[in-house]
This record gives C-alpha cells, structure tokens and sequence, in this order.
C-alpha cells in the first residue's frame, strides 16, 4: 500500500479491548531504531481488561509503577519484563483510567528481514523469528525503554499502521491466554486470538 494509515487514537480509546485486539490482527507493527525501519503484520494477540481480569496486571485496581501506563488513556506503549528477561510489548486502550492493554504476541516479518535476522542471531528466515512476543520485541528492537510512548505521534519509534489486510472473523481462532493459569476462572476466557493458518504465530498450548 502506498500510504498506509496510522491507527489514531479513536482506535486505541474505545471501550472494548477484546474487539480491538481481533481488529489488530492483520495491521502492520512498525519499528524505527537506529536508522532502521523494520515491520510485521500482527498475527497474534491477548487482550487483558483491569479491573476485573485476575489475568491483567491492573486486577483490583492494582496501581505500581510498572502499571501506572495501563491508566493513561489509549494509544501508548506498555513493555514490561517477563521473568526479568523477555521485554514484552502492549498497547494501551481504552480512556484514561480504564486500564486495559493487548499483547501483541507475534508477527509476521515485512520489512528489513535482515535487520530482524541479525538482532535475533538468525541465518535465515523462520518462523522462531517472531512468534512469540519475547522474540519479537528483539527482532523489532523493542525494550521496556519505549512503554508508555505515544504510538499515534508522528515521531515515535513505533506505531501500528492499517494497510487493507482484511482478516474475516472465520480465520480467527480463539483460545485461552497463555501461561495465566494463576487466574482462576478467568484463565479460561478465550481472549487470544491467532490468525488461522499463519505459520508465525506462536505454537498452542
């Protein structure tokens, strides 16, 4: 697509965070490091709803400092470190207070391949690449550096783009989150969502 359109914040601050982490499958995450512009089309995503999610890191209201992001308004970036090493990448949505964010999980490679190969130390193109949201966030030179900043200013380092990648509703597979088996009841909410068919999106659990 010749120009491809920024998602604004009337994407991001709408109210149902499950609805738009399906509508992000098939959008473009954009990366812009170092002179490099790297890209992928987002084939996987969880979505995660505080207050009322024992999943979501805002449960109960829970308020920190890795947490505070998730309150401000949508369109911004949340990164947190899992087990104090994976930089994982969300975005926020919803209004201000809300605290609601999608885990992009996967993409598929788009753009400067060679710069994601050689940040994640690959010779060749595989779907390890970036199915997953830890490799992921490596292969796009994410870290908890960039969470809070705005995804929808013209100056950011990343943003997320609608280039006509249409997904019907039929090739969506929805499933369990992974690795929140913590959160009791809501550890069976079938709120990750994977494109079917598309080889990089993480593998099942």
């Amino acid at each position: 697509m010749d120009n491809p359109i920024r998602l604004n914040l009337s994407f991001y601050q709408r109210e149902d965070v499950v609805k738009i982490s399906k509508e992000l499958l098939g959008k473009v995450l954009v990366s812009h490091f170092d002179n490099v512009k790297t890209a992928g089309i987002i084939v996987e995503t969880e979505a995660y709803r505080g207050p009322d999610d024992k999943a979501s890191h805002a449960y109960n209201n829970r308020y920190t400092n890795r947490t505070k992001v998730m309150y401000e308004a949508g369109g911004l970036a949340y990164v947190y470190l899992c087990y104090g090493i994976h930089h994982l990448f969300n975005v926020v949505t919803a209004k201000k207070g809300m605290a609601h964010a999608v885990l992009i999980r996967a993409i598929e490679p788009l753009e400067e391949i060679d710069a994601m190969l050689y940040r994640r130390n690959f010779d060749n193109l595989k779907p390890q690449l970036t199915a997953g949201p830890g490799v992921m966030s490596i292969a796009l030179g994410i870290t908890i550096a960039n969470s809070g900043m705005d995804l929808t200013h013209p100056n950011s380092n990343i943003w997320i783009e609608d280039r006509k990648i249409v997904v019907k509703p039929k090739n969506i597979i929805e499933s369990p989150r992974v690795g929140v088996a913590y959160a009791e009841e809501c550890a069976g909410w079938n709120w990750r969502f994977r494109i079917a068919g598309n080889k990089f999106t993480s593998k099942a659990k």
